[in-house]
């Protein structure tokens, strides 16, 4: 299960925060191909915020306890609708603004901490730069502010600019002439330019085509492959469920669901067997035993809506001496697991 601190700062599996069950200890976190997930590297607890506008009687909660931890080497997702606090989320890790209340540990140092920002990148949702520089001038400027010398400047950045696959042919142009998939690839050098062990990411793959979308999750995946943590914030809940360990839902300023995506999606729930040389006799049990089932030309669909129903399907399809030539097992989407969880929070 995916690890929440609780009131008293102890660790406790939940993926289901709003049920209000008490959930058990999990001491050992894996990602979703199985790594053994050990080290926290950003941990909050109660963690909110609340904007007062100037002269106003009463302020807007935009954020209230939020308690969740990220550890080493994982792909974590943020997402939630408009007004859910996700952004407000990411500006308290990054230290742009200061919370209300609550605790923020990152690598155990407050976010404002110096020490911190030379360890974290950051790619934000749209990213600007001088836009009559090119893009290898972008990321020797970003060198400098780190202090790398010229020799490790040259080195460095060619270097990152094959790692978000930036073609070598428009590396020399200047970023207005750039596409937005374009300057979304130097966006994530950028964010790489300190090799950082913590990126946060806001909105990485949007507007992009899709082999620019593709590129950028390969991108993602691959700083996890080297060990990188990776925070991720996304309208895109396909981009999420595919690239993300774990994932933390909120909604109206609470966090909702939070657990892998293999808790939150759950097992495959309805279930598609594609069979040919079925006999009249054996479709008409079919149908008469509650099975739903299409006759097409030379095979035959018969569908199950749980495991068990599945294999009297396959029982039937033997007997009759059919052969099964495909079975497809479809489940919830996160798109579907993050419309019920918002709309069963009010909205």
């Amino acid at each position: 299960m995916a690890n929440v601190l609780d009131s008293n700062g102890s660790t406790a599996a939940s993926a289901d925060i709003s049920a209000g069950e008490t959930p058990a200890v999990a001491p050992v976190v894996e990602s979703s191909d199985g790594r053994a997930l050990g080290e926290i590297i950003i941990q909050t607890k109660g963690l909110s915020k609340v904007y007062r506008p100037p002269f106003a009687r009463e302020g807007k909660t935009a954020l209230q306890d939020l308690t969740i931890d990220v550890r080493k080497g994982e792909i974590f997702g943020l997402v939630g609708p408009n007004g859910s606090g996700k952004t407000t989320s990411l500006k308290l890790l990054l230290g742009l603004i200061k919370p209300t209340g609550g605790e923020i540990s990152i690598f155990g140092r407050g976010p404002r901490d110096v020490a911190v920002k030379k360890r974290i990148g950051f790619l934000p949702d749209g990213p600007y730069f001088y836009d009559h520089l090119n893009s290898y001038e972008v990321l020797d400027f970003y060198a400098k502010l780190f202090g790398y010398s010229e020799a490790d400047r040259k080195e460095r950045i060619p270097r990152l600019l094959d790692v978000v696959a930036l073609n070598p042919a428009d590396r020399k142009r200047v970023i207005r002439t750039y596409s937005k998939g374009m300057v979304q690839r130097v966006g994530l050098a950028q964010a790489l330019i300190n090799d950082p062990e913590l990126l946060f990411l806001d909105e990485p793959t949007t507007g992009l085509d899709p082999i620019g979308a593709r590129g950028m999750k390969d991108a993602i995946l691959a700083q996890r492959d080297a060990g990188k943590t990776v925070l991720v914030c996304s309208h895109l809940l396909a981009d999420v469920q595919a690239i993300c360990d774990r994932v933390a839902i909120l909604s109206e300023g609470k966090l909702v669901k939070f657990g892998t995506v293999r808790e939150l999606v759950g097992p495959s729930q309805t279930f598609e067997v594609h069979a040919r040389n079925m006999n009249p006799d054996s479709l008409a049990r079919a149908t008469a035993d509650g099975f739903s089932v299409e006759a097409g030309d030379g095979f035959t669909l018969l569908r199950a809506d749980s495991a068990e129903k599945l294999d009297g399907v396959l029982r039937l399809v033997r007997d009759a001496g059919g052969q099964v030539i495909d079975v497809k097992g479809h489940s919830e989407t996160l798109e579907d697991v993050f419309v019920r969880s918002v709309k069963s929070d009010g909205r």
